[in-house]
């Protein structure tokens, strides 16, 4: 079930000064290491991408910035693939779930040490639920080319959500060795995440991240969890593309 992050459409909540008619914005492209769907046991590796919004400049139309300090709004995405009984044995009974993709937007505020945000998304295609994410980190950057930041996450789904990935029908439970579970609304997983990028020039750069999140309440509970630790890992390179008009 491969998941895909992506921040976009960073609008400072104050105007910033004219700057010249262009856009920007940075492409990445890499592999990642992520637990084949909510709970498993096992990981899978994969292609991932990213795509971050810098700016966009035309007339008096002004979105974004170079500059990323104090508050902000934050748009965000999250791609979630299938989950299929075809592909993982041990849910064999269970339905199918299509891929799910998830739009919604937030509030950051940033400091040149440190960043909290806090999200909420609903998934446009696939599970129509909501989802928020709250979460902050220390920034370090020893020097021009580095950039480490670590920090806490918190995940929580509405019922919807919890029953589409964790819930198990009378149905299912009928077709199945899971239980009936119903999943209700609530925190679905707690954990940290840390990431490292090396800027190679104003141009190219290589970002590694990590993740650990640990499954809580009905998430943790529910039959169809085989483990309540869940790891993620990804490196990308990435290129910041910039042009005017």
């Amino acid at each position: 079930m491969r998941q895909i992050l992506i921040p976009f459409l960073c609008l400072p909540v104050m105007a910033h000064a004219q700057e010249a008619n262009g856009i920007a914005f940075t492409l990445g492209l890499g592999a990642q290491s992520q637990p084949g769907y909510f709970g498993a046991d096992d990981n899978e590796v994969g292609p991932t991408g990213d795509f971050d919004f810098e700016r966009l400049q035309f007339g008096s139309i002004s979105l974004g910035g170079r500059s990323r300090e104090g508050l902000r709004f934050s748009g965000s995405a999250r791609f979630i693939g299938e989950r299929s009984a075809d592909d993982y044995p041990e849910l064999e009974g269970l339905d199918d779930i299509d891929f799910s993709v998830e739009v919604g937007g937030g509030l950051e505020f940033n400091r040149p040490d440190y960043e909290l945000f806090a999200k909420l998304r609903y998934g446009v295609i696939g599970h129509e639920a909501l989802v928020a994410e709250l979460g902050g980190d220390l920034i370090v950057r020893p020097d021009d080319q580095v950039t480490l930041r670590a920090g806490p996450r918190l995940l929580w789904g509405s019922e919807d959500f919890t029953q589409t990935y964790f819930g198990v029908s009378p149905e299912e439970s009928a077709a199945s060795d899971f239980a009936t579970f119903e999943a209700g609304a609530g925190l679905v997983s707690a954990g940290v995440e840390a990431e490292a990028t090396y800027q190679f020039d104003d141009t190219w750069g290589v970002a590694g991240k990590i993740r650990y999140d640990r499954l809580q309440d009905d998430a943790a509970d529910s039959p169809i969890t085989q483990s309540e630790d869940q790891l993620t890992g990804s490196i990308v390179v990435t290129r910041r593309i910039s042009f005017g008009f």
